[in-house]
């Protein structure tokens, strides 16, 4: 599908504003619809919701020091079969921190956790159907003793009116891609639907990515 890319100014989280660039679906073109990719939900997905569930996972309330590891900003927009945004969908995500530690009982590795790390965050998109999160390039950490997950943000998309979307998002250049049990499950042209590539913003010097994503209506 052809997107043009503009730029956006959107506060996050602590009220910092950061410039973003997102991609846009152009309306007038032709829709060439191809849903994301479903990936596993894994599992650490939270047993509880966190009090603090807001767009920037770089901060906790009431802390008064920032999460370890680089910054990054993830942006995108959601939209339906015909190329159109869907407003109101529900994006969450949950990560592992900068050390390779999910913030869930299930997560019994020895890596270190982060108090400062928020690791989940969920957002409406707005009317043109975007969302944006600032969190850190996570963690990669050993899955079995044979198999090594890269760096990667869960994804949960829901709305009324369309099929619940679980996937997950990866990092291009990533080493340790090409041998994820799960990535590689996936052909390429859906593997390229769920890996992006992070630039580095000419203004913040943040690197930053967008990460469109596909609905089908029930």
């Amino acid at each position: 599908m052809s997107i043009n890319r503009r730029n956006f100014v959107s506060k996050l989280g602590i009220g910092a504003i950061t410039t973003l660039t997102v991609t846009k679906a152009v309306a007038s073109e032709a829709c060439n619809f191809l849903p994301t990719p479903e990936q596993p939900l894994g599992p650490f997905y939270p047993k509880t919701m966190p009090e603090d569930t807001n767009v920037d996972l770089t901060r906790v309330s009431g802390r008064s020091m920032s999460a370890k590891g680089e910054v990054i900003i993830v942006t995108g927009i959601v939209q339906d079969e015909d190329c159109r945004p869907v407003k109101g969908a529900i994006v969450e995500i949950w990560q592992a921190c900068k050390s390779g530690k999910y913030n869930h009982p299930s997560d019994t590795s020895n890596n270190v956790l982060d108090p400062n790390f928020q690791y989940y965050a969920q957002v409406r998109t707005n009317r043109r159907g975007e969302y944006s999160f600032k969190t850190i390039f996570p963690g990669a950490y050993d899955a079995t003793s044979t198999w090594t997950r890269p760096p990667h943000i869960h994804y949960k998309i829901s709305l009324r009116g369309f099929e619940e979307l679980v996937t997950q998002l990866y990092f291009k250049g990533e080493k340790l891609n090409k041998y994820d049990r799960i990535l590689q499950k996936l052909n390429k042209d859906d593997r390229n639907e769920v890996v992006i590539d992070l630039e580095k913003d000419t203004r913040s010097g943040t690197r930053t990515g967008n990460f469109n994503i596909k609905l089908k209506r029930l």
